[in-house]
């Protein structure tokens, strides 16, 4: 099967592409709408954009901003906690609706997969002994499938907890994004990842969630094969 690797771009949205048909410029051009869509929602309605909590839209809503909404009201986050992994599924429905079989689109570790061929997914987690030494097999029957890691000690992310890594699969990326905000947010105190599984335990739609805390590791529901992966360096 030949694959194609290539990067779409447009303002703060930098998104990794891998699929087995050319769709670069397709996908662009559907991002800057997607994009344009949200920015003019967002100048209709400010508080989509700052609240931390779920928020109610109307129907005349984009359809990404449903996405998010529909997600944070599961997770009882603010809607741009799903951002990134609503990106990540709208231009992988899109994909597959041009023909691809296999696609993979990753929006800042937001991860939308559908698959022909099995897949290794490696957990980064930054100063943990566990960062990139262990991942999952996915499987394409597993397939389509949301994945999110959040972290307070990698990237950007606004996390109100102390985890190295906080990693969902979830049945959209969208749902997979909000969910490891909230999961995230509880991973902090003595008991740092047994209160981050607590919280994972009362979202419905997150198959499962895997935590990492330093030299601590805890996981919770249905989950892909966890592997290691072997040292290079």
């Amino acid at each position: 099967m030949s694959e194609c690797f290539f990067d779409i771009r447009y303002k703060q949205t930098a998104i990794k592409v891998i699929t087995d048909k050319d769709l670069k410029d397709l996908l662009l051009d559907e991002l800057i709408k997607q994009y344009t869509l949200l920015e003019k929602h967002i100048q209709k309605d400010k508080i989509f954009l700052t609240s931390y909590e779920p928020v109610e839209i109307d129907k005349s809503a984009p359809k990404i901003a449903k996405i998010m909404a529909d997600a944070a009201k599961k997770c009882n986050v603010g809607p741009m906690a799903a951002v990134a992994g609503a990106f990540s599924d709208v231009l992988g429905e899109f994909a597959l609706k041009k023909g691809a079989g296999d696609i993979i689109i990753e929006n800042g570790g937001d991860v939308f997969l559908k698959l022909k061929t099995p897949r290794i997914v490696g957990v980064h987690a930054g100063p943990s002994g566990f960062s990139d030494r262990i991942g999952f097999r996915i499987l394409p029957q597993q397939t389509p499938l949301g994945i999110c890691t959040s972290s307070d000690s990698v990237g950007h992310s606004i996390s109100l907890g102390k985890s190295d890594a906080v990693t969902v699969f979830a049945d959209t990326a969208a749902l997979a994004d909000a969910a490891a905000s909230a999961i995230g947010n509880k991973v902090k105190g003595r008991k740092a990842v047994e209160n981050g599984i607590n919280e994972a335990k009362t979202l419905k739609g997150v198959l499962g969630v895997l935590i990492i805390k330093g030299n601590k590791m805890g996981a919770y529901g249905s989950l892909p094969e966890l592997i290691k992966i072997p040292n290079t360096k």
